[in-house]
């Protein structure tokens, strides 16, 4: 079960796609006029202007199952699914259609709502992509939904960038990095396949801290890929070894020296002293306790003989 959330701001295009589609069929209405695709935008725009200061009043959500989900997923049970994921993510009170498509070989529903509640308020959308995949991990679990192996069944034909890159780069380094005894392997074996390797260091230290991979016109960090792919979960696969490689491999890929900004040279009262001090970087000190004990007493000697005259 995977849900992305879109919001827009026309009801009759969003409407129109949903239901235009072949074979789609309008599972649940619920707040609105639904004889027609017209009755039901015109339901939407009328409760939409009761908040005429929220820009994107649509709701658009697409839940999406996996095939071998499909012998169960009736249309009794999507129906339900939808609602209880829409209570989950607090998408209550307003209006909605869940609509069902077909063209595709895994079952999914598309859920249209109004971002503009009964009361006229406004439904919050703080944090809904992180709610949205907690939800969506919530109802898997409760409902025996079938949970995807990592990204072993990504139907790669049909990405599109980033992404498509992206899983070329994970399968990339998924089949080099157990063919390679050290870092320097795994780059000149990616470099066939169009992929470089970047190391991240910790200010202006030698100390790698992170990794990127780059194909194309595209850059991703190891842990955007996978987890697995971060700087210290690939290093530990090549030890010691692997992090004098990487520091090396480093250097060579990028080359750009870093420029110190220019010292300016401290100013001195006395430019013969102030050589001096440069020289051994050493600092005048201040006055001891005996010099200024001594000083105090040729003070007084001179106010006595003041005196004695």
């Amino acid at each position: 079960m995977i849900g992305k959330i879109r919001k827009g701001s026309g009801f009759k295009g969003c409407v129109g796609y949903v239901l235009g589609k072949e074979q789609a069929v309008l599972l649940h209405a619920d707040g609105v006029l639904a004889e027609s695709r017209q009755d039901i935008v015109r339901s939407f725009l009328a409760q939409a202007s009761m908040n005429p200061r929220l820009g994107k009043p649509v709701g658009h959500i697409a839940l999406s199952y996996s095939a071998a989900d499909a012998p169960r997923l009736t249309d009794e049970k999507m129906v339900k699914l939808a609602q209880e994921y829409m209570r989950e993510m607090k998408i209550t009170d307003t209006q909605y259609i869940i609509v069902r498509h077909q063209d595709r070989e895994h079952p999914h529903v598309h859920i249209v709502f109004n971002r503009v509640g009964n009361d006229g308020k406004t439904i919050s959308d703080r944090n809904d992509m992180y709610r949205n995949e907690q939800v969506c991990k919530k109802l898997k679990a409760k409902h025996g939904l079938y949970f995807a192996k990592g990204k072993e069944h990504v139907k790669q034909h049909r990405l599109k960038e980033p992404d498509k890159s992206k899983y070329e780069i994970y399968t990339a380094v998924r089949d080099e990095i157990g063919k390679s005894r050290n870092w320097r392997q795994l780059q000149e074996r990616l470099a066939e396949k169009g992929i470089t390797i970047r190391f991240k260091c910790k200010g202006r230290t030698d100390e790698v801290q992170g990794i990127s991979f780059t194909k194309g016109a595209y850059t991703f960090k190891g842990s955007e890929i996978d987890r697995s792919f971060s700087f210290t979960k690939l290093d530990k696969h090549f030890g010691n070894a692997g992090m004098d490689a990487a520091e090396n491999s480093r250097r060579q890929i990028v080359p750009t020296p870093i420029l110190e900004p220019e010292q300016t040279p401290q100013r001195n009262d006395s430019p013969s002293m102030g050589g001096l001090f440069s020289l051994f970087d050493v600092s005048p000190s201040a006055p001891s306790d005996e010099e200024i004990d001594w000083n105090l007493r040729k003070k007084k000697k001179k106010k006595k003989r003041q005196l004695k005259l």
